[in-house]
């Protein structure tokens, strides 16, 4: 929903701000004050087409900004969460012209093509009149507005589900094919690798054990002096070893322990460190006999490591990892040996998953063509009573050339009218008469009987060629679609402002050398002078002001 709209030195507008609320609000005012030009704003600030001559004469630049609240709204929201723009539930468009044409539009702060930015507008906006953003133009709108008269979501459901189920398969088919094409020269390899790779037996551990080993051996030299030495200080020095000086301490001791029993506590250590001093003179002396290794084994350690190295080098990781690399090309191997087999099964799976799909989307078809039918017959009915007596409005479903399957399905939908009897329909988008097309437009909105809007719908040129009990009828029209959500029209006539909820006065003022635009909503009492002036022109008369509180009071009648 739009919820505001600021614009600064556009056209003949120096500096606007307004506020916009759900329902229906009319846009009022002399012709000529600008109306329309409100209408071009909007259409700038969701990425229409801009030109230098939009900025105020003497200006710098145009600079419009439109903030749109997204509660109800998950297209748009889905949009903006995949172009990675924050939203927190609200979005700010604001475009800047420059005098010498250059434009700029921002999302959120954030700088987006015009292009882009177009997308997300379609999301937002819905402008009835101009077909540059006109939702009913385009067939995947068409088709979604079936749909949403026929209430098909339960049977999209199945459609998009084998149709993204045939899309995977299709991916791990196109994978797997691709690689048989290169099937032999693969497997050779493989197969040599994962020989090479087994001949190497590589244990769980071994590579940490060797790479000590191999350490040792590289300084048994300086192992064997430091602990040569260690051993002769610790227990076997024949002038002096810690174990003989320990052991001295201890005759001593257990004589004084005798005659002080407060000595025994220490003895006790003394004893403790005697036999750790003996059993560490026992691990030296083995660990020094360990260090006088057969020169075979320290040979074959080497190949070992030399062994490990290479294969590591070749397959470009680090030794520990040779057993993973192991399982990955065993496990590429088995596939490919297998191979044919897996394609085959995907294939019926394909097979399967696309008469899945064949069968959901000929449900959904004869559905949508129901529902096409039903849509267009109450278009039609609305025609007439909006002021197309005689038209025609009628909704094609064909089957689109058989393709990969879609998560919309099959179909395409044109919606074709004839605004006058006995002519032809053609496609909605060849519809010359801006008026006419406003109307068929809201014709189809109200007979989609939406319960809610998701965007804001403007009507441009909604009332034109029409007056009386016609203008009132498209009045309710748009007061109904204004219930669902909010609706924005520039009108005329006073039977279509009167059923508004909201009504906005355009000004034109001027001095005889500038022109600006004000806006002014519009309290009960104003409302009646507005509507009084539309109805009776420059002389307001009483008669004038009753009859538009009479229209006033009737349509407030008609909503309660």
């Amino acid at each position: 929903m739009l919820v505001h709209l600021q614009v600064r030195d556009f056209a003949i507008i120096d500096s606007i701000e307004v506020e916009f609320s759900a329902g229906l609000t009319a846009l009022t005012g002399e012709t000529g004050a600008g109306k329309s030009i409100l209408v071009d704003a909007v259409m700038l600030a969701i990425g229409g087409r801009a030109a230098a001559d939009a900025v105020r004469h003497g200006a710098e630049r145009a600079e419009i900004t439109a903030t749109f609240d997204l509660a109800g709204n998950p297209a748009a929201c889905a949009w903006l969460d995949e172009q990675s723009l924050d939203h927190d539930g609200e979005v700010v468009l604001r475009r800047v012209i420059g005098a010498e044409g250059r434009s700029r539009l921002y999302v959120n702060g954030q700088t987006l093509p015009a292009q882009v930015a177009r997308e997300l507008g379609a999301l937002l906006i819905d402008i009835h009149g101009q077909q540059e953003f006109l939702s009913l133009v385009r067939r995947e709108a068409q088709r979604a507005l079936v749909d949403e008269h026929g209430d098909h979501e339960t049977l999209l459901a199945p459609v998009r589900e084998a149709s993204e189920e045939w899309r995977n398969l299709s991916r791990e088919h196109e994978a797997l094919a691709a690689a048989a094409q290169e099937r032999g020269s693969r497997l050779e390899l493989l197969r040599y690798q994962v020989g090479e790779l087994e001949a190497l037996a590589l244990e769980p551990g071994e590579v940490e054990s060797l790479a000590e080993e191999q350490s040792r051996l590289m300084n048994r030299g300086r192992l064997a002096e430091a602990t040569r030495e260690a051993l002769e200080l610790a227990y076997e020095g024949e002038e002096l070893n810690a174990h003989g000086l320990v052991s001295r301490a201890l005759v001593q001791l257990r004589a004084a322990a005798e005659l002080d029993g407060s000595l025994a506590a220490p003895l006790a250590l003394l004893e403790e460190a005697a036999i750790s001093l003996k059993e560490a003179g026992g691990e030296l002396a083995a660990y020094l006999e360990s260090l006088d290794v057969d020169p075979e084994r320290q040979e074959w350690v080497e190949r070992r490591v030399a062994a490990i190295e290479e294969l590591a080098r070749k397959h470009r990781v680090g030794a520990d990892e040779l057993p993973g690399q192991l399982d990955a090309l065993s496990a590429e191997l088995a596939s490919l040996e297998n191979s044919e087999v897996v394609l085959a099964g995907i294939e019926r799976r394909l097979a399967e998953s696309r008469a899945r799909y064949d069968k959901a989307a000929a449900r959904l078809t004869a559905a949508r063509r129901k529902a096409a039918r039903r849509l267009a017959s109450a278009v039609t009915e609305l025609m007439s009573v909006l002021g197309m007596p005689g038209g025609r409005f009628d909704i094609t479903v064909s089957e689109a050339a058989r393709g990969e399957p879609s998560p919309d399905g099959d179909d395409v939908a044109e919606f074709l009218v004839s605004a006058n009897p006995g002519q032809p329909v053609k496609p909605i988008g060849k519809v010359a008469s801006g008026g006419e097309l406003s109307r068929i437009s809201l014709a189809v909105q109200v007979a989609a009987a939406r319960a809610s809007a998701t965007t804001c719908m403007i009507f441009d040129e909604v009332d034109a060629g029409v007056g009386g009990a016609v203008a009132e009828m498209v009045g309710r029209q748009l007061g109904q679609l204004g219930a669902r959500g909010q609706v924005l029209c520039v009108t005329h006539l006073a039977q279509v402002a009167s059923q508004a909820h909201h009504q906005i006065r355009v000004t034109k003022l001027t001095d005889g050398r500038t022109s600006r635009m004000t806006l002014a909503e519009l309290g009960p009492d104003e409302r009646v002078e507005e509507l009084a002036r539309m109805l009776g022109g420059v002389d307001i008369t009483r008669k004038a002001r009753d009859h538009a509180r009479e229209m006033l009071g009737r349509a407030r009648s008609s909503r309660s």
